[in-house]
């Protein structure tokens, strides 16, 4: 049966209402606010009223937000959900603060943490829907996620991170000499190599590590440069885009391996216009 506008107005408002308080790390219970809207809606299910939200993650992303964690973001959503959402997001500045605030506050690297649990699986591709293929033309678009792109002190954090875990996996083959070498090169050599931190292979051969850190989940989208998309094709087996996750809570990350056009949907989102 398919969703009324009451039954989405309903489900996206509780989403809202979630991803704020996430946002301002204030607590909440998925499971209490599925059941709530169980009273609001017409014999939904809490796996249905789960997979919505789901959706939502999804058009959340799509609109430049990031999205409550643990909602998998599903793509191939109704229509009536995206303009649901932008009508709610429009209304509702304080939605906008948040997420404003989250993505500027600094961050510092983590004081201990257990190497042994960092490594996580990387997303797999999505394919979307010919409704939602196209380029989503609404007024609410924000930039968010390329604003916590553009954060400085998360960044760096975040390649301090890979330099420490690389000297932790080196040391763990018996490579310490190796991990003693490993160099956070945007910082003592500057952003322009095309990769963040210098490391090795346990054979010696070096590896190009470029680092993506986002405060929120694992399929949040990240932003290449040019210089890096060039550079992962050039030099495949030596390159990665280590990509760092949920770093203010439990940072975890993935490895993309050679050139990441084989594992992402790349989107030219601008072109440079010059007369030279």
């Amino acid at each position: 049966m398919d969703w009324s506008r009451e039954e989405v107005e309903a489900v996206v408002a509780d989403y809202l209402r979630m991803l704020t308080l996430e946002l301002t790390s204030q607590s909440f219970n998925k499971s209490e606010h599925r059941r709530a809207l169980q009273q609001k809606l017409t014999d939904r299910s809490e796996s249905s009223i789960e997979f919505k939200h789901c959706n939502i993650s999804a058009v959340m992303l799509e609109l430049g937000f990031p999205y409550v964690r643990g909602y998998k973001p599903l793509p191939n959503y109704q229509a009536l959900l995206l303009a649901v959402v932008v009508e709610q997001v429009r209304l509702n500045p304080i939605v906008d603060q948040a997420a404003l605030a989250a993505v500027e506050q600094p961050a510092v690297v983590p004081a201990e943490h257990d190497f042994t649990l960092v490594k996580a699986e990387a997303p797999k591709r999505e394919l979307k829907a010919a409704e939602n293929s196209q380029i989503t033309f609404v007024a609410v678009k924000r930039d968010y996620l390329e604003r916590e792109e553009r954060n400085r002190s998360l960044g760096s954090a975040g390649e301090e991170f890979v330099v420490q875990f690389e000297q932790w996996r080196l040391s763990q083959f018996g490579q310490r000499r190796l991990a003693d070498r490993v160099e956070q090169v945007s910082k003592s050599k500057g952003d322009g190599l095309g990769y963040d931190v210098l490391s090795f292979d346990t054979d010696g051969r070096e590896r190009f590590i470029e680092v993506k850190t986002t405060s929120f989940g694992r399929e949040t989208p990240f932003f290449v440069s040019r210089r890096e998309l060039a550079l992962s094709k050039i030099e495949s087996t030596r390159f990665h885009l280590y990509r760092v996750f949920d770093f203010r809570k439990t940072p975890r990350m993935f490895d993309l391996s050679g050139a990441l056009e084989q594992h992402c949907t790349l989107d030219p989102l601008t072109y440079k216009a010059s007369f030279l």
